[in-house]
């Protein structure tokens, strides 16, 4: 049986490896399980064939350094259409013949966020649709068609779905849950930095938009933050940075400077996967403030970065969105509300950064293992 791994989000998107990590910790994982794994990255073109080309080039280097070089097919759409017509891709990687060959045979896809779409969609014998962010997925699937029709089994790692507190919108659809995958044999502890840093990745501007009794609440990070500005200020033995995409000439960097936070380039410390993982090595801790609606919904949502970071012994400091009680009691993280205590847990995190780095790395192994999901999901 061949696995398909379905990825729509990391060719395009040249400079995040952060964003490439992710379908990379599931492909490794499905190596380590012997199984024969195909990664299928879905690119719609830009209109410019040369920066496409050169996104494709990306693309294929990173793979390479991976041992991937085999085991991947781009599909390229120079024309983007929510339509997968084969037909009218060009095709990267595997040859056309080898992808049409697997498609034959026994298959499963495990279809990312939704990203592989009709009528490809319709040519795997097994398809799985895996979530990786579901307020915004839970959301639009009672608005618009994103695959509930055309699925077999539907994944979250929205781990409190289904829960009595949770508040995600009513789904007809039988949700299991997963928690977000790591490869821990990639991804090893190492050691406590020589700085103590907190730090976190990602976009300090959200476009994304989930209507909440009425109203459509800002998602940003800019937003979610605007309760630790000071954090800084209360714990001056320690140093706090923001890997996020701010514009030289935008006043957010000066408004951050100004409460103490240091600001890097995503693009240059995180811009393939290895860099993500250096600059991770590179912190104490994360610290990090979550979307609004995942904590109000109780989605049970964790990121894919924060098993990164406990894979390698970095305890997580951030918002709870319901996971606690699907988490062991003992599990690297410190879940925080408000500056009081987000200032407690970070003290106690570097008080005692050790034990923190220890439990992170345990928990890691024990729950968010990319095998051990996997094996979950596949049912095998």
């Amino acid at each position: 049986m061949t696995v398909f791994l379905g990825c729509g989000f990391a060719a395009k998107y040249r400079e995040g490896g952060g964003v490439l990590s992710v379908p990379l910790q599931w492909m490794l994982g499905l190596r380590r399980l012997n199984l024969d794994a195909i990664w299928l990255e879905i690119f719609p073109g830009t209109g410019d064939e040369q920066t496409d080309q050169a996104a494709i080039r990306g693309f294929q280097a990173q793979l390479r350094v991976h041992g991937l070089t085999k085991r991947y097919c781009l599909l390229y759409q120079p024309r983007p259409n929510d339509s997968h017509d084969f037909d009218q891709m060009h095709c990267f990687g595997i040859s056309r013949a080898d992808l049409l060959n697997r498609l034959a045979g026994p298959n499963t896809l495990l279809n990312l966020s939704y990203s592989v779409h009709p009528p490809l969609l319709l040519e795997f014998e097994r398809r799985i649709f895996c979530d990786l962010d579901p307020s915004e997925i839970f959301y639009w699937m009672t608005k618009i068609e994103m695959g509930q029709s055309t699925h077999h089994e539907f994944w979250t790692i929205g781990l409190n779905a289904g829960a009595a507190d949770c508040k995600l919108p009513k789904s007809m659809l039988r949700w299991k849950t997963f928690f977000p995958l790591v490869d821990t044999e990639l991804i090893k502890p190492e050691l406590m930095p020589r700085i103590t840093k907190f730090t976190t990745i990602g976009q300090w501007y959200w476009g994304g938009a989930v209507e909440v009794d009425g109203n459509f609440p800002d998602l940003s990070k800019k937003y979610a933050f605007e309760k630790y500005l000071d954090l800084p200020a209360r714990v001056e033995n320690a140093r706090f940075e923001l890997a996020m995409n701010i514009s030289d000439d935008d006043p957010e960097r000066e408004r951050l400077a100004n409460h103490g936070w240091h600001l890097v380039d995503p693009h240059r410390v995180t811009r393939t996967a290895r860099r993500y993982q250096r600059y991770v090595a590179s912190a104490s801790a994360e610290f990090t403030a979550i979307k609004g609606v995942d904590v109000s919904w109780r989605t049970g949502w964790l990121s894919d970065r924060a098993a990164v970071f406990l894979a390698m012994g970095r305890p997580v400091i951030t918002e709870d969105t319901g996971a606690t009680g699907h988490l062991p009691r003992q599990n690297g993280f410190r879940f925080v509300c408000d500056l009081q205590s987000a200032t407690k847990a970070v003290q106690e995190v570097i008080g005692d950064w050790h034990w923190f780095s220890q439990i992170a790395r345990e928990t890691a192994v024990e729950v968010f293992d990319s095998t051990k999901n996997l094996r979950k999901i596949l049912q095998i």
